[in-house]
């Protein structure tokens, strides 16, 4: 199964120092490094767009740039707009708030049969009334 990688695992491999991660945080990179290799990663845009933004200095957001190019975004469809429009509304009515930007997430991982890779809390609580699959 291939694996949308979300932006807090992404932040952890690009924005942090290597020697500052504790054991739970290598372990992510680890995991982020076989799959990877294993040529499962995947990316959407509204992800990609998260990850530059913000970056003042424009060698790192160079450099970030042509890293994540290495990853083709996967294309969202209106019915990705639609689903993710319905999974807000099926959690406001559980009493979870969320972002359109998390939830259009979880509908690009549910429309294509995609484990959730996070390190974002909030997708456990979206996981039971979206019927996403995050990886562990």
């Amino acid at each position: 199964m291939n694996v949308l990688v979300d932006t807090s695992v992404w932040s952890l491999a690009f924005r942090r120092k290597r020697e500052k991660l504790n054991k739970q945080e290598e372990g992510v990179l680890n995991r982020l490094g076989d799959l990877i290799e294993e040529v499962r990663v995947v990316i959407i845009g509204p992800i990609r767009q998260e990850l530059l933004s913000g970056i003042s200095k424009e060698s790192q957001f160079e450099l970030l740039r042509e890293s994540l190019r290495a990853f083709e975004d996967l294309p969202l469809t209106t019915a990705d707009n639609e689903v993710a429009a319905g999974f807000f509304n099926t959690c406001k009515k559980q009493g979870i708030q969320g972002s359109t930007i998390d939830f259009l997430i979880c509908s690009a991982a549910y429309n294509n049969r995609l484990a959730l890779f996070t390190r974002d809390k909030d997708f456990a609580r979206y996981a039971p009334h979206t019927g996403i699959h995050l990886l562990q």
